[in-house]
């Protein structure tokens, strides 16, 4: 899987463990304030590269992990959790040890992961190799995460080298009879006579973005994607026609997917912000849903043998006898700056200007994503945001563990100042990493995504405020480290972007000026929905 970086937070259940990480050769220890900002970091690399893990202590340090590692759940990400705990003679006489609730039970904590989900492997010197090899297989297959309980007393047991397995045959893929499923799939697709196809997350996680856009391409069908799944196709290409978010979605893309027949739903979860509150305009009756674990076929699941990817493989070669016209999707007019005070519109369309090919570009759950998931991606630029968790704080760490899996990618976030405060102190690992992203701090005095839902004026919805052009000297940057700019004007905005994609040897911080009513208009429409499901 080739994720060499490893995440987490020392504690002294996993110390002999972590000297194996750091005296190896071939992986590195990247150590985190603390174990639910490793989850988060571990979560966007894994997103950019593919997998990854990270390691925190029994008890207290996996429960600081757990709603990170749930993002990952819900999002279908594959990150692996491994928990040091006490000896195994220690929890066999249950004695009564720290972080622990002093009652001699020390299965309650990953019995709690396993309700929630997730792979579970408790390792013993007898079932280790196999347990691991397994968790292994789960990851690869699924996507998904797992949990690994490691006794300290394991760590240090030699293992004979050919009780091993051949690594290789742990990602070797069997091959099922695809071929009755792939025949009705495409009797069934030949009978639509208007076409659309949506991609989604699953099909991002799978890397089945190329397949998806040969088969649109190939019979020319419109192609559009969720929120969720930004990023898991090509945007530039003909056939694409905007990101869809039920009846908040632009106007040409909705007047296409309304009136198709057909929706072909690959690796797609329909969920509230995503489908703009559920407004999408298909049901079951219109839908072939295609996912990793099962396909549905106009609301009856498929029965006979089925894989996912072999079905797009498959699909990519394909050629249906009727072709489609796909209406071209026009691109957004270009902005030009004034020196009036910076709006949410404008900050959104500069972004859009902003990215460039190869970039990966991180919305923090909020203003953010809202405003900039409808934005067309450039190609071979990458897209990260959380719109499913939507946990707070997710988008800073996660762009950090994203830009350790790919140095050559410059990764851009736009945070607001609420949600910053949640990670803020994982400033100093990316400096003492020595990276240098863009970042954009919205400072609009609050949560203002929780304004637009219900609170406009209330004072929970406050947070304190800082002096961001002292954070980086306050976690240790030098003054080489770092190019700090405050911006209140389009004009200005403007002039740090140049100056941003300038400066490479530095991480660019700047802090945005915006009004605490100013929000994205999809946002304020998606809080009245939300507003009005929640009465």
């Amino acid at each position: 899987m080739g994720a060499p970086e490893i995440f987490g937070v020392p504690g002294d259940y996993n110390l002999q463990f972590l000297d194996h990480i750091t005296h190896s050769s071939d992986m590195r220890w990247v150590g985190n304030a603390n174990e639910l900002n490793a989850a988060y970091m571990a979560d966007g690399y894994a997103r950019q590269k593919g997998f990854a893990a990270f390691v925190t202590t029994f008890g207290v340090g996996e429960l600081s992990a757990v709603n990170g590692l749930g993002g990952s759940m819900a999002e279908h990400v594959p990150v692996l959790e491994i928990v040091g705990s006490p000896t195994t003679t220690v929890q066999n006489n249950h004695k009564l040890v720290h972080h622990t609730f002093g009652d001699g039970n020390f299965l309650r904590f990953e019995e709690a992961h396993r309700a929630l989900g997730y792979e579970i492997a408790h390792l013993t010197a007898e079932n280790a190799i196999n347990e691991i090899n397994r968790i292994a297989q789960y990851i690869f297959t699924t996507k998904k995460p797992a949990y690994i309980n490691l006794p300290t007393d394991l760590v240090n047991i030699p293992v004979n080298i050919e009780l091993k397995s051949d690594i290789h045959k742990l990602f070797e893929v069997d091959e099922k009879n695809n071929s009755d499923f792939e025949q009705y799939l495409v009797e069934k697709l030949e009978k639509a006579n208007k076409l659309v196809v949506i991609a989604g997350h699953e099909a991002a996680r799978f890397n089945l973005g190329s397949q998806i856009e040969n088969f649109v391409k190939t019979n020319n069908i419109p192609l559009s994607v969720l929120g969720l799944g930004k990023g898991a196709v090509d945007e530039t290409i003909t056939q694409f026609i905007g990101t869809y978010n039920g009846e908040l979605s632009d106007e040409t893309t909705n007047k296409i997917v309304d009136q198709a027949d057909t929706i072909l739903l690959v690796g797609v979860k329909l969920t509230d912000s995503v489908t703009g509150a559920f407004t999408q305009s298909f049901g079951p009756s219109k839908t072939i849903a295609l996912n990793y674990n099962e396909a549905v076929i106009f609301g009856t699941k498929y029965q006979g043998d089925y894989d996912f990817k072999q079905s797009l493989d498959y699909l990519a070669t394909n050629k249906l006898s009727d072709s489609n016209t796909v209406a071209k999707l026009e691109n957004h007019s270009k902005v030009t700056p004034t020196s009036a005070n910076l709006t949410q519109k404008f900050y959104d369309e500069a972004l859009e200007q902003f990215i460039s090919s190869s970039d990966t570009f991180v919305a923090e759950q909020g203003t953010s994503f809202f405003g900039l998931s409808s934005n067309l991606l450039p190609k071979n630029a990458h897209f990260i945001g959380q719109p499913l968790w939507g946990s707070i704080g997710y988008s800073f760490p996660a762009m950090l563990g994203s830009q350790i899996a790919n140095p050559e990618s410059r990764n851009i976030l736009s945070v607001g100042e609420g949600s910053l405060h949640l990670t803020i102190q994982e400033f100093g690992m990316a400096f003492r990493e020595k990276l240098n992203p863009i970042i954009f701090i919205i400072d609009n005095s609050g949560y203002t995504v929780e304004r637009i839902i219900h609170g406009m004026t209330e004072p929970y919805n406050d947070v304190p405020k800082l002096e961001y052009k002292l954070i980086p000297a306050a976690f240790g940057a030098t003054e080489d480290q770092y190019l700090f700019q405050k911006v209140t004007t389009e004009e200005e905005l403007a002039a740090t972007m140049e100056l941003a994609r300038k400066t490479k040897d530095k991480m660019i911080v700047v802090q945005v000026i915006m009004g605490a009513k100013d929000a994205p208009e999809t946002l304020v429409k998606m809080g009245q929905l939300f507003e009005k499901q929640n009465h």
